[in-house]
């Protein structure tokens, strides 16, 4: 083997880690991780993500549900702010939307 060949063989290897670094990365940005769904059954968590939102590319506001209070947090890759905590959740919006839409009606005859 020449030197050509030692080359040929670095740039190969390279270019295979950069193939599976891209790989996990997309993966990693499409939401596929760990999967915490598995570790307790369905009726007994009292953890549970309610929303995440996309702030920007690096950060995200999740909603996360714990013994019926709900917390914001401000995540990103080199740290975590509590934006707010405490809150009472609300009740299904959809919900709540007939109600007041109910409640106008009645209003206006």
């Amino acid at each position: 083997m020449d030197g050509l060949d030692y080359l040929r063989f670095a740039l190969a290897l390279v270019f295979v880690l950069a193939m599976i670094g891209l790989l996990a990365a997309l993966a990693r940005r499409a939401g596929f991780g760990f999967p915490a769904k598995s570790l307790k059954p369905g009726g007994n968590r009292r953890l549970s993500v309610v929303e995440v939102t996309q702030v920007d590319g690096r950060r995200r506001l999740v909603l996360v549900r714990r013994d019926d209070v709900e917390h914001l947090l401000l995540i990103s890759p080199t740290s975590e702010l509590v934006v707010e905590r405490d809150i009472a959740p609300r009740a299904n919006f959809a919900d709540e939307i007939i109600k007041t839409g109910a409640e106008s009606d009645g209003a206006e005859t």
